[in-house]
């Protein structure tokens, strides 16, 4: 990495190029370049995937394995930097492609890349290009920054990923007790779908949710719901298949249809109507590729909570195309103001469904990984894609045993989590305020959220001249020390969205709102 960042900045030095420039140039030919990014790259905390080194190599004419740090294509390099003038600096990011780049899969060839002290060949390892469409913001490159900031003693309030624990909401006594109690019992692989007394609670609650269709057989436990959206979607897609994802989505599901070759094509919830999904946009971005439609309801990263009439005309789309319905409600539990919770496939018999939950929120036990899924509907339709979830469900064998042996005891008897969501308790309380607080910020609306424990404020980018959301996070986190997720970690398309975990406490989140009050007092970027 020492290497590729001083190589790197030898050539901006050379055309005179500040990191801004490459950001510009970037936005000038489609690469999604921020300039945290850029700083990553200089000072030598990452090297970027294929995509930007190749734009990188191109912009500043010099050869990708010299950038790397290899040595064989040193003089090449060397020579291209040193015969450059600021004013090629920029129209050249298409011109020289062919000659300057070496194709991904050769770039390892023994024959290409030697240790120079020895003289021996040297294989270089590469991370698979279907990981190149892949992002997860929630825990990237602002969090790489935040967690560096740590390390030399800085403290960081982090409103960025919805982990209760470090907010003092614990996990029941009654399931510490009971998975405690049967510790001895669990230390052996369960069945591959799970334990029976964990798949038959599972299956009474889908039938408390009116769900049809479900026997026992149609239960699979997982380590969180994230182990499950990739078995499932892994299960499913063959290359070029679509599946229609949110704008803003949950990013796993996004990343786990890209990654099982499939492409996430992106419909709009829109802000002005609460967040709810705009059905002309699903419908007009329905081909005869698609194969499914993905909803997140309650919504992460809005708080949206979608009424019976709008998850009917999104049945009404799935039954008019023949398509599958995932579901991602794992914050079915967490809903206020009196509202209640519907799950979609309770509407939809003669589809198939996938619904999604688990005790990672609901019972603020995210760090146990208790998630599931439930088959439902016309499973007939599905007969052979269920095979292939049962194949990859044995193949990582089951999942963790003593996690699955409290979803008896947390689904049963007295939910706790009651207590924080209405007047009084904790996330009602917390929700009320900061929806309230960040409303009273010059420049940032925000609709009040109505489940989770999330709201996706907007930031008016002419006020602030933002145009990118990334280092709009960063510069927040280095001025004020607090870290959120940025819109665009979300598969938003505009620099204009953040997401705010309002978890901690009002006197904290007081102290939050504060300093980004105060942020937003002079930032202009």
């Amino acid at each position: 990495m020492d290497d590729f960042a001083t190589r790197l900045k030898t050539a901006m030095n050379a055309r005179h190029l500040k990191q801004i420039d490459l950001v510009r140039a970037a936005q000038q030919v489609g690469v999604k370049l921020g300039k945290s990014h850029v700083s990553q790259y200089v000072s030598g905390k990452t090297v970027p995937r294929t995509e930007i080194l190749n734009f990188l190599a191109t912009t500043l004419d010099v050869d990708e394995q010299w950038l790397l740090g290899h040595d064989t294509t040193a003089k090449t390099a060397t020579t291209r930097v040193e015969r450059h003038t600021p004013s090629s600096a920029s129209g050249n990011a298409e011109g020289s492609a062919s000659e300057t780049r070496t194709d991904r899969r050769n770039e390892s060839s023994p024959a290409s890349i030697h240790l120079e002290e020895e003289g021996i060949p040297m294989r270089q390892f590469h991370k698979s290009t279907k990981l190149d469409n892949v992002l997860y913001d929630v825990r990237g490159p602002v969090v790489d920054e935040a967690a560096r900031m740590e390390e030399s003693g800085m403290h960081v309030l982090k409103l960025n990923i919805g982990n209760p624990a470090p907010f003092g909401f614990r996990t029941p006594d009654e399931v510490v007790y009971d998975m405690a109690r049967q510790l001895t019992e669990t230390e052996g692989y369960s069945a591959s779908k799970g334990l029976f007394s964990a798949r038959k609670a599972i299956m009474q609650y889908a039938q408390l949710k009116n769900i049809p269709n479900v026997g026992i057989e149609d239960i699979y436990t997982g380590n969180g719901v994230s182990e499950l959206i990739n078995l499932s979607m892994s299960a499913l897609l063959d290359d070029g298949d679509e599946v229609l994802v949110p704008s803003p989505d949950y990013p796993l599901w996004t990343a786990c249809v890209n990654l099982a070759g499939g492409t996430a094509v992106h419909y709009t919830c829109d802000e002005q109507s609460e967040w709810y999904p705009d059905i002309d946009d699903m419908r007009a971005k329905i081909t005869d590729r698609t194969v499914a439609i993905v909803i997140i309801n309650p919504n992460n990263p809005t708080g949206a909570l979608y009424p019976p009439e709008v998850l009917q005309q999104i049945v009404d789309l799935a039954r008019e195309h023949q398509l599958m319905i995932f579901s991602d409600e794992i914050y079915d539990r967490l809903v206020m103001d009196g509202l209640k919770h519907v799950s979609i496939a309770s509407m939809a018999p003669d589809l198939f469904c996938v619904t999604f939950s688990g005790l990672s929120k609901s019972h603020m036990i995210a760090g146990y990984r208790v998630g599931w899924m439930v088959l439902s509907g016309n499973k007939h339709m599905a007969k052979d894609y269920i095979e292939g979830i049962n194949m990859l469900t044995n193949m990582r064998i089951c999942s963790n045993v003593p996690a699955q042996s409290i979803v008896q005891t947390a689904l049963g008897g007295h939910q706790s989590v009651n207590d924080y969501i209405v007047p009084g308790g904790r996330l009602y309380e917390q929700r009320e305020y900061i929806y309230n607080a960040l409303n009273a910020i010059p420049g940032v609306t925000a609709v009040k959220p109505k489940a989770a424990f999330y709201i996706f404020p907007k930031i008016d980018v002419k006020k602030f001249n933002v145009l990118d959301d990334e280092q709009f996070a960063l510069d927040l986190l280095h001025d004020k020390r607090i870290l959120i997720t940025r819109g665009g970690g979300f598969n938003w398309q505009e620099p204009d969205h953040f997401r705010i975990v309002y978890l901690p406490r009002i006197e904290v989140l007081r102290d939050a709102v504060g300093k980004i009050t105060d942020f937003l007092s002079y930032y202009r970027q």
